[in-house]
C-alpha cells in the first residue's frame, strides 16, 4: 500500500470521527465523548497532513503545535464558564482568520499548490478570504460586545445601505478577481470589504441575539474551512468544514424559530414585522406587582412535590449556578422533585444555561428542553424564574398585538406559584412589559440573583 493510500485512509477515519463527534455533541450525556472523538479525529488529520505536506519544516510545525497547546490549556483552565461565549467567539474568529491567511498564501504563491486546478484555486481562495475575513472581524466585534466593552447598536437606512454595500462590493470584487487572477488589488479589496462587512453586520445585532450570531459565525468559520480545503485540495478539510458549516446553520435556524424571527431580522437588529411601539412606556405594573422576601417565599415550599427552575441571562451575570444547585439540594433533601426548564435562546450562546448548570454538577437528566417541560408546568407547585424575561412572557402566547407574539415561551405562568427573581422590573430585549410579573400567581423577589437564591436557601433550611 502506497503512502498516499494510507493518507487517504487516515483522512477517511478522521472524517468518520468528526461525524461521530458532532453526533455526540447533540446530547449532554454524550457531549464529552463527542468532544473526545472530534479531538481524536483532528489529531489523526494533523498526523496524516504532516506526512502529506512538505511546505515548512517539522520544527516550525511542532513549535506551532506546542504554542497552540499551551495557549489552549491556559484558556481552558483560566476562562470561567460565564466567559465561554467570548471564548467561542474568539475560536470562531481564529478559524476564519486562519482560512483567510491560507487563501492569501495560495494566491501569493500559487506554484506551491501543485495539482489544484487553476479555476478551483482562485475561486476557492476568493471565497475563503471573503468568508474568513468577515468571520474574523465579526467574531471580534461579538467578543467585545459580549464583554460589554462595546455597547452601541447602530440602526437606520443609511447604516443598512453601508452594510449591504460592503457585502455587495466584496462579492463584485471576488467575481472580478476570479475572472482576472492577476488583479491582486481586487483580492485585497474583497478581503478588506469582507472585513468591514463583518464589523457592520455584528455591530447591528442586539445583545440578546448573540446566541444566534455565535451559531452563524460558527457556521461561517466552517464554510471558510471547507473553501480552504478546495484551495489545498484537502478532502478532510472539505468534509470537516462542511459538517461545521451545516450544523452551525441548522442551529442558527433552530434558534431563529425559537424566537419566531427570521435571520434577516436578527441581523438588522430589530424584532421583525411584528415590531411596534408598544413597550417600555406602557405602565401595567403600578399597584399590581406583588413583592416578597426570602423568608415569606420559603413558606411556599412546605409540603410541595415539584419545583421547576427557569434560568436566564441573569443567572449567568450573577454567576449563581452553584447557588442554584445548593437550593436544589436543599429541596431534594425534603423529597421535592427539582427540574430545570431551558429555553433554546436563554443566555449568550447556544446551550449557555446547560453549560453553566453542568459546571455546578446539575445532573443532565434534570435539564428539560422547552417542549418537554411546558406540559409539566400545570403540575408544578413552584416555578422559580431566575433572570429570564421575554422567554417567559405570556404576551408571546396571548397578545396578538405584542412585538413578540408567536415566539415559543416557557409557560411558567401555568404553575401554581411563580417566584421571579430580578433586580428590577426592567424589560428584556423586546423592550416591553412582562405580563408574568403582574399575574395573580406571581411574586417578585427583587435583588441580586446569587444573593436572593442564597437567602431563599437559608430560609428553607431554617424552616
Amino acid at each position: 500500500m502506497t503512502q498516499q493510500n494510507l493518507i487517504n485512509i487516515a483522512y477517511l477515519v478522521a472524517s468518520v470521527l468528526f461525524i461521530l463527534g458532532i453526533k455526540g455533541l447533540t446530547s449532554p450525556r454524550t457531549a464529552v465523548r463527542g468532544n473526545t472523538l472530534g479531538a481524536l479525529g483532528m489529531l489523526v488529520a494533523i498526523l496524516a497532513t504532516l506526512l502529506d505536506q512538505h511546505i515548512v519544516s517539522y520544527e516550525i510545525i511542532l513549535g506551532g503545535l506546542a504554542l497552540g497547546a499551551v495557549i489552549g490549556a491556559v484558556a481552558a483552565i483560566k476562562v470561567e464558564m460565564t466567559g465561554m461565549p467570548e471564548m467561542v467567539a474568539a475560536f470562531n474568529g481564529f478559524g476564519g482568520g486562519a482560512s483567510a491567511l491560507v487563501a492569501a498564501t495560495a494566491v501569493l504563491a500559487p506554484e506551491t499548490m501543485a495539482g489544484v486546478p487553476e479555476l478551483q484555486l482562485y475561486a476557492s481562495s476568493a471565497l475563503s478570504a471573503l468568508i474568513g475575513a468577515a468571520t474574523l472581524s465579526g467574531s471580534l466585534v461579538a467578543l467585545v460586545k459580549l464583554r460589554e466593552i462595546l455597547k452601541v447598536q447602530p440602526r437606520g437606512t443609511f447604516y443598512q445601505l453601508l452594510s449591504n454595500g460592503s457585502a455587495i462590493g466584496s462579492l463584485a470584487l471576488a467575481a472580478y478577481y476570479i475572472a482576472d487572477p492577476s488583479a491582486m488589488w481586487a483580492f485585497w479589496g474583497l478581503t478588506a470589504g469582507a472585513t468591514v462587512y463583518g464589523v457592520l453586520m455584528t455591530m447591528a445585532v442586539g445583545g440578546a441575539d448573540m446566541p444566534v450570531v455565535l451559531a452563524l459565525l460558527n457556521s461561517c468559520s466552517g464554510l471558510a474551512a471547507a473553501a480552504t480545503g478546495f484551495v489545498l485540495g484537502n478532502n478532510v478539510l472539505i468534509i470537516a468544514g462542511s459538517l461545521v458549516g451545516a450544523s452551525g446553520f441548522i442551529l442558527t435556524q433552530i434558534m431563529c424559530v425559537a424566537m419566531n424571527r427570521s435571520l434577516f431580522d436578527v441581523l438588522r437588529g430589530d424584532l421583525g414585522d411584528a415590531a411596534v411601539s408598544a413597550g417600555p412606556g406602557e405602565d401595567i405594573y403600578t399597584g399590581r406587582v406583588k413583592s416578597t422576601t426570602a423568608e415569606e417565599a420559603a413558606m411556599l415550599f412546605d409540603d410541595i412535590r415539584r419545583v421547576v427552575i427557569v434560568p436566564g441571562y441573569g443567572m449567568a451575570v450573577a454567576q449563581a449556578q452553584h447557588t442554584v444547585r445548593d437550593l436544589a439540594s436543599a429541596l431534594e433533601a425534603r423529597d421535592v422533585e427539582v427540574i430545570y426548564g431551558i429555553h433554546p435562546v436563554a443566555g449568550r450562546m447556544p446551550g449557555h444555561m446547560n453549560v453553566l448548570l453542568a459546571e455546578a454538577d446539575v445532573p443532565y437528566d434534570r435539564l428539560y428542553e422547552m417542549d418537554d417541560v411546558n406540559p409539566i408546568f400545570a403540575e408544578t407547585d413552584v416555578a422559580i424564574v431566575l433572570g429570564a424575561n421575554d422567554v417567559v412572557n405570556p404576551a408571546a402566547r396571548d397578545d396578538k398585538g405584542s412585538p413578540i407574539y408567536g415566539m415559543p415561551i416557557l409557560e411558567v405562568d401555568k404553575a401554581r406559584t411563580v417566584i421571579v427573581i430580578k433586580r428590577s422590573l426592567s424589560p428584556g430585549f423586546a423592550g416591553i412589559p412582562n405580563k408574568l410579573f403582574v399575574n395573580d400567581n406571581s411574586l417578585m423577589l427583587f435583588g441580586d440573583g446569587k444573593q436572593a437564591i442564597r437567602e431563599l436557601t437559608s430560609a428553607i433550611k431554617e424552616g
